[in-house]
This record gives C-alpha cells, structure tokens and sequence, in this order.
C-alpha cells in the first residue's frame, strides 16, 4: 500500500503533467488532435484521488491536510472536471479560444483541487484567488464579444471582494492565534483565546467570502451576467465552483457557534431560496432557469451549515453538482415543451394529489418525531415532506393509467432507496472528518421555516390569480432581477462581423 506521503506526491505528479498539457497545447504546431491526450493526462490526478479516498489514508504533510473529505473534494472536482473536457472536445471544435480553453480549464481545476488540500491558511487563500481568477478568464473566453467582456468584470469586482474578505479573516485569525496551519488556528484553546467581537467580525468576513460565489442574494448578479459563456464553462463553474461555500464553511466550522454570523447567513441563503426559485419559474431562457435553481440550491445549501448540519451540506453539493453539469450539458440537445395534463380535473387525479398530500404530511411529522429535535431536523422534515408530495403528484397522480402509476410508484421507491444508501455511505465517510457545528436558537428556525412557507404560499396565491396586479408586479420583478444588465445585452454579437467574408 501506498504511504501517505507517496500518493501525494504522485498526486502533484500527475498534476503538474496536466498543466504541462495544456501548456503544451498551447503551440499552434501542435495539433488539434492532441486534445485526446491531453484528456487522457487530465484523466489521471482523479484516479490517483480516488486511490487515496478508497485507501482511507490520512494525515498532514508539509502544508497539505489530506483526509476523507479532502480527497472527495478533489476526486469531485476534478472527476467533473475531466467529464466537461470530455464533452467539449467535440463541443467548442472551431472555437478560436479552443486551446486557450482547455489550458485555463485545466488551471482552475487544478487550483480548486489545491484550495481543498490546503492545510495552511496561506495556500488556501492563494490558490482560491487562482481558482476565481482562472473561472473569470473562463467567462471571457471570447473577448472580442463585449457581453461577455461586461459578465467578466462583474464577476471579477465581486469575487475580489469576496477574496479579500477572506484574506483578511485568515489575516486576523492569524493575529488572534499565531497560527498559519488551519487545524492548529482552530484549537479549542486558540478559539479560546478570541473575543467574542473578533470571533464575530472573523466569522462575517467569511460569510462575505462564501456569500458571494455561491451567488447568494444580494450578490447574484455576477453568476446571472455569466450565462454567455460557453456551456460548459457553465457546467463546471455550477458544479464545482458555486458550490464551494459549503466547503469553505466546512473547514471553518469550529469558528461558528450559532452566533450572530450564523443569523445572517441563515437570513440571506432563506431570502435567496425564495428569489432563486422564482426566477427559475419566470424565465424561458433555459440556461436563465438553471441560474435561478442554482442560486435557489445554493441557498438551502447554507442554511444547512448555519444549522451546523455540514455532513447534509456536503452531500447536497456533490448531488447538486452531478446533477447541474448534466443539465448544462444536456442544455442544447432537447427543446422542453410544457403542456398542462387534461387529467388534472379529474376526481381520480385529485383523489391520488389528495392521497399523496396525506403521507407526505404523515412521513414528515414521523421523521420530525424520529429525528433528535434540532433546527436542521425540523427543515428536513418540511423538506422531505414536500419533495415528496411533488415527486408524488408528478410520478404517481398525474401516471397514465394503472400501469403508470406502479411504474411512478416503483420508480419513487427505487429513488429513495438509492438515495438513503448513498446518504448512509457519506456519512460512514465523513463522520470522523466533518465538525458538527452548533446551530441558532430553535425560535429562530421556526420563524425562517415560516418565512419560506408563508412566502411560498403568498406566491402560489398570487400565481393563480394572473389577471392581478400583485401577480404582474412579482412576475416582472422577477423578470427583472433574473435578466443581465442592459449594457451586458447584444442581440447580434458584433463580434461574428470578423468572420464575415
């Protein structure tokens, strides 16, 4: 078996190979067909990775902290990252960014990947600065298009304000314990030594930091400008690089002890949830509804490490990711047609919704019971119970026939077994690796709870009321708040002019 030591070094190995790659690539003597082994290359940092997560072998070396979590982190990332590759070979064939794009492609995995092993505060905070740097030269792949030019600079003002915010939370927690490695700055005895302002004014600082990437509100802006660019940057940039605030808070989360920096967090993900998901039902872009799921996804994401629930979080990241890239990929290959069933109306079909309404409600209270009596327990309960009630009236209600409804209830059944299993598998994993934090008071989960009942139910309200007021004002500003800048909008890419004979 492979020490430690010896797989990291083979990691890094492999690494730097996929970066010469890319480098190499590069040369305009270099031919095109290269690519294919440029993916082969890239395809093997992730397998290493993977060896490490199955080998189960952890530890610090030098400025890296390699545990479970670690190496899933990089293995996801990187796995996605040579699947998207995969896929573009083919994808952005006659692009004239077409090298240029598999080299910062490699770059910003490569530098995402190092974030997540950094064990010393400095590396972590310059390779993350190397990761947002290498995904806004991604977003303005084609320079010579302004629209894109535009979501560039939006996207690099705010991600350098969330990078410097987090340069100077590793800055004052530095001065605070002495300590540059992460483990030892988060001590019980370090963290002891803060105050109760400076742990607060560290903890805001990183909630500004992770606020931002993951496009949470009032800072989505950035990642709905960013939609020019080609699919699969999108892919990735929805998959493993949004989603990294569940990690970043992960690494940080013996600094959080439900304080006020959790309220805040908890107050923007919840309001973000709400504008995430109307935006993704008002759009017809496409690609403008799965910003919009993002953003919506993102949200819950946090609330789950508000409420110390880490372990929940990082499994909702991987699943939100898989599932995102496939959609983005997916993106161009289907044209989605909505129809309204003519079964809707009938006594059967709501006798079915009815039925399916009941066992959720029931299912829920029972997991409520079941479950210790803690904040995250309670979102999950309404959570389960309204996944299921829409898996059941889209699966099993609205099933043509007897024979579609067993295949919808089979189906629902099959999906759940699926997903207790791979939820029992990452928390075999995990659970030595991931602080379980403290969580807000229950007063205040019960009231972000009503929140987002009361606001989803006021806009269920008003959606069926269409001919209103109320239903055109929430309907444009949604509208609104889902559609790019005026400036960042060009009907006939001016660009295209130089290809024109």
């Amino acid at each position: 078996m492979l020490s430690l030591s010896s797989l990291l070094t083979l990691f890094f190995i492999m690494l730097i190979a996929s970066g010469l790659s890319g480098l190499l690539f590069l040369h305009p003597r270099i031919p095109l067909s290269f690519v294919r082994i440029h993916f082969c290359i890239v395809a093997l940092p992730p397998l290493v990775a993977l060896l490490a997560l199955v080998t189960r072998v952890h530890g610090n070396v030098g400025p890296f902290h390699l545990d479970t979590l670690a190496w899933l982190m990089v293995f996801f990332v990187l796995a996605i990252g040579i699947i998207v590759q995969r896929f573009s070979i083919r994808y952005l064939m006659g692009d004239r960014s077409y090298r240029k794009y598999f080299t910062l492609f490699t770059f910003t995995t490569a530098a995402a990947a190092i974030t997540w092993l950094s064990a010393d505060l400095r590396l972590m905070v310059l390779s993350w600065g190397a990761t947002l740097t290498g995904l806004i030269l991604l977003i303005r792949l084609n320079s010579g298009w302004k629209v894109a030019s535009e979501a560039s600079k939006v996207s690099a003002r705010l991600f350098t304000l969330g990078w410097f915010s987090l340069l100077c939370a590793i800055i004052w927690l530095f001065q605070a314990t002495g300590q540059w490695q992460l483990s030892l700055a988060l001590t019980n005895e370090n963290l002891a030594q803060l105050g109760e302002w400076e742990r607060t004014g560290i903890d805001l600082l990183i909630v500004l930091a992770v606020i931002i990437p993951a496009a949470q509100w009032p800072f989505q802006r950035w990642l709905i400008e960013s939609v020019v660019a080609p699919t699969p940057v999108s892919a990735i940039m929805h998959a493993g690089l949004v989603n990294a605030g569940g990690i970043m808070l992960t690494r940080f989360s013996p600094l959080f002890n439900g304080d006020i920096a959790s309220i805040v967090l908890l107050i923007l993900a919840s309001i973000s949830v709400l504008i995430g998901s109307g935006i993704s039902l008002v759009q017809v872009d496409y690609k403008r509804q799965l910003v919009g799921s993002t953003i919506a996804q993102m949200g819950f994401m946090l609330i789950q490490c508000a409420l110390g629930a880490y372990i929940a979080a990082i499994i909702h990241l991987i699943l939100h990711g898989l599932f995102k890239a496939t959609l983005f990929l997916q993106a161009g290959s289907a044209v989605h047609r909505f129809e309204v069933s003519s079964r809707v109306n009938e006594r059967s079909t709501y006798l079915w919704i009815m039925a399916g309404r009941i066992l959720s409600l029931v299912i829920g209270v029972a997991f409520w019971l079941m479950a210790p009596r803690e904040g995250y327990q309670l979102i999950s309960a309404f959570i389960l119970a309204w996944s299921l009630s829409v898996s059941w009236k889209q699966l099993v209600a609205f099933g043509e026939g007897r024979i579609g409804r067993i295949a919808g209830l089979s189906f629902l059944g099959g999906a759940t077994i699926v997903y207790f299993i791979i939820h029992s598998l990452f928390y075999k994993w995990l659970n030595t690796t991931v602080f379980q934090g403290a969580q807000p008071p229950m007063a205040l989960v019960i009231i972000v709870l009503c929140f987002l009942l009361i606001g989803s139910a006021i806009s269920m309200l008003i959606a069926r009321n269409r001919s209103s007021v109320s239903f055109v004002v929430l309907y444009l500003w949604l509208v609104r708040l889902g559609e790019a800048k005026p400036k960042s909008v060009e009907s006939h890419p001016n660009y295209l002019k130089n290809y024109l004979p």
